[in-house]
């Protein structure tokens, strides 16, 4: 699903929300003064402002200022911000993946944050780091996901559940009959077949002994990539997977085949949890299936954050705003209101969030994934990762040709539109 595979996902082994209710340096009372009146623009997911509502009005209260939430799909937000930033319209504050923050960053979108390193400590470390570019803060993280595995109770058990992928083909040998399926996945994606195809060596980005992402060492038809998509390939070859499931729509087949119970198992996200929920259906969550040579199957930890608009009249008060929205009393009630985990180190053993099926498995899939990489040439591998998985699963291309094809047109993408930094 594109908007979650570009937005997506980061976070560390504890997977869970930020920082303090007082968090945030003490703002003196001339600073009050000069606040006074002013209005803050706050750009929040769909269907999640809900979750920072009181936040939002003891803010204002606090501050003596006016705090507009308006609704966008997070993932779009920054393009919006292109062009309503240098309008005049766009906002003080807005939420995005920490897979964008490097090519906003670039562009000039977004304020550096000055933040103390004990606020900074509140949160994992992975999910810090989403928002950091050159040492560097853009963000505070709000939330974290991994894809996890939702199986359906009413067509099979937890003690029935297979505990490696291969275990699930067989299953889905014995199941699958072209209108009702074991397991499923979106795998002619790179965002879900990086599952598979790191836990064989694939991946990516290679790392700069600083830690750094090497743009020039891709991975995607690494030996260890192209066994991963052979294993991936198996599952369409034998029809286990329906066609209906490749290309931009299959996200949407994928859903539709699990609420209406034919599925018995499918690799989702915690963003489905609401939509499982009304739709009825009696589902499990656990973390992702082993792979046969010991691994556990990987995924990208997306984060979701807190960022200040480079365009903001208000940068210093919209930073307040941002470290306030992100503590930890505020994102315990957020994730109480939204259900989405947050990334605060102190909440990982929250009874309260803890309690939550999809909250742990969120917590124990983070322990073997890994964030999605947040530099600007992360967007030229997307397209030709894709079309490459997509030929592998239509049995158009072998998994060594079409990952090949797919990495040299990425470093060329690269190349081209990077090189000059």
């Amino acid at each position: 699903m594109k908007m979650i595979k570009k937005c997506s996902v980061l976070m560390l082994c504890s997977a869970v929300s930020l920082s303090l209710a007082a968090c945030g340096p003490k703002e003196s009372s001339s600073a009050k003064s000069s606040s006074k009146g002013s209005e803050l623009v706050v750009w929040e997911d769909k269907e999640k402002s809900i979750g920072i509502k009181d936040a939002v009005a003891a803010f204002e209260k606090e501050h003596d200022v006016k705090v507009k939430v308006v609704e966008k799909p997070y993932a779009q937000q920054i393009e919006d911000l292109r062009m309503d930033g240098p309008a005049g319209t766009g906002p003080d504050v807005l939420t995005m993946p920490g897979d964008q923050i490097g090519t906003a960053v670039t562009e000039g979108l977004l304020k550096e944050l000055h933040v103390e390193k004990d606020v900074q400590s509140l949160y994992t470390d992975a999910s810090i780091q989403s928002q950091m570019v050159d040492q560097k803060l853009y963000g505070l993280p709000k939330a974290v996901e991994t894809t996890v595995l939702f199986y359906n109770k009413d067509l099979i058990s937890e003690k029935e559940l297979p505990q490696t992928l291969e275990e699930w083909y067989d299953y889905s040998k014995k199941t699958a009959d072209g209108s009702k399926f074991g397991f499923l996945a979106l795998f002619d994606q790179i965002y879900y077949a990086e599952s598979v195809m790191s836990g064989y060596g694939g991946y990516i980005f290679g790392k700069n002994q600083d830690g750094s992402y090497n743009p020039s060492d891709i991975g995607i038809s690494h030996e260890g990539a192209v066994k991963g998509a052979a294993l991936i390939q198996k599952f369409y070859k034998e029809g286990l997977f329906p066609a209906g499931i490749i290309g931009e729509q299959g996200i949407n087949v994928l859903e539709s085949l699990f609420t209406e119970g034919k599925a018995a198992a499918i690799i989702s996200g915690p963003w489905n949890v609401e939509a499982f929920s009304k739709a009825g259906i009696n589902y499990g969550i656990t973390k992702l299936p082993k792979l046969e040579n010991g691994k556990n199957m990987s995924s990208f930890i997306g984060v979701k954050s807190y960022n200040v608009s480079a365009f903001s009249k208000n940068a210093e008060l919209a930073q307040e705003l941002a470290v306030f929205l992100a503590n930890e009393k505020n994102s315990k009630t957020r994730y109480e209101q939204t259900k989405e985990v947050p990334a605060v180190k102190s909440l990982a053993n929250d009874q309260a969030i803890m309690k939550s099926e999809a909250a742990r498995a969120v917590t124990e899939q983070s322990r073997f994934s890994e964030l999605t990489p947040n530099i600007p040439e992360m967007n030229e591998i997307w397209t030709p990762a894709d079309s490459a998985l997509q030929t592998i699963a239509t049995g158009k291309a072998d998994p060594k040709q079409a990952l090949d094809q797919a990495a040299e047109t990425a470093k060329g993408q690269i190349e081209a539109k990077h090189s000059g930094k």
